[in-house]
């Protein structure tokens, strides 16, 4: 591979269509103010880079970037690329992440609204995340050890699975479908309306009114904790092991739950068995 070392670039596509190339300790910044550094790039590598300036990384394919820095000013910084992989890398910039396949990332800062948008393939790891509309449409997502805080999140995502996860988001999961999450803590308000085949396991579900409007919706020994209104009108298996603060109308299914606050079952389409301490309270 070429090397190009200790240098500053500022101007237009300044590394445009480059092939086979290792950029060490070079910053994209300065007065010329060019954006698309490294557009239409193959088998590129990074290491100890500075990002200041717009859209660095469209259409790559084969693209490395360890211990970067994306600044604000970063923005829309990866889009249509694929085989992407970013360690230990800080993406400050809005629309990070956009139409994107075939991404590893670990050990990154993300601070970026509307960040992951219409990607397919991203294994996600160890990772800190700032954002809202976070990974809108995007399918085909292994998260493990990430800690996200933000609104709106996950809306729309397929095919998807999270691990020893934080999530203090707002909305989360509306509309996802065939979504796993795993030994996780998922704290918000409105959690996975509208989704179908989510299936929640060992997690600690914290927020007002989860799990409403779901279809093949499932809870393996999970905890709630100030949930109230819960499973209105969804479809839902669940064996929960704390005490929810009130459950509305839950559609069809089961619920095994050890002590509810508040039994509301005043629709008359609302058939699911609600188990309480081991006895039926209402079918």
């Amino acid at each position: 591979m070429k090397v190009i070392e200790n240098q500053t670039f500022d101007m237009e596509r300044a590394l445009y269509g480059c092939r086979d190339v290792l950029v060490k300790n070079c910053s994209f910044d300065g007065p010329a103010d060019g954006e698309s550094a490294f557009k239409e790039s193959s088998n590129i590598e990074t290491e100890h880079c500075f990002f200041n300036l717009r859209y660095p990384f469209w259409h790559d394919h084969g693209l490395v970037i360890k211990h970067g820095e994306m600044t604000e000013l970063c923005r829309a910084a990866l889009w249509y690329s694929d085989h992407v992989e970013i360690t230990d890398t800080k993406l400050h910039g809005i629309k990070a992440l956009r139409e994107c396949r075939d991404i590893v990332m670990k050990n990154c800062d993300i601070i970026s609204p509307e960040f992951g948008w219409f990607v397919q393939g991203l294994r996600m790891e160890d990772t800190a995340a700032a954002s809202e509309y976070f990974m809108m449409r995007s399918e085909d997502l292994t998260f493990r050890g990430v800690n996200l805080k933000g609104k709106y999140s996950f809306q729309y995502i397929r095919n998807a699975t999270f691990e020893n996860c934080v999530f203090d988001t707002k909305d989360a999961f509306w509309h996802g479908e065939n979504v796993t999450v795993k030994d996780s803590v998922v704290k918000g308000e409105y959690l996975a309306w509208y989704s179908d085949g989510l299936t929640l396991i060992n997690c600690k579900i914290i927020g007002t009114q989860p799990l409403c409007y779901c279809r093949n919706l499932k809870l393996i020994d999970c905890e709630m904790v100030d949930t109230d209104l819960a499973f209105e009108k969804s479809d839902v298996e669940a064996v929960i092991t704390t005490k929810v603060d009130s459950i509305k109308n839950p559609r069809s299914g089961k619920i095994q739950v050890p002590e509810a606050g508040e039994l509301i079952m005043d629709d008359e389409e609302a058939k699911c068995e609600i188990h309480i301490n081991g006895r039926l309270a209402s079918q």
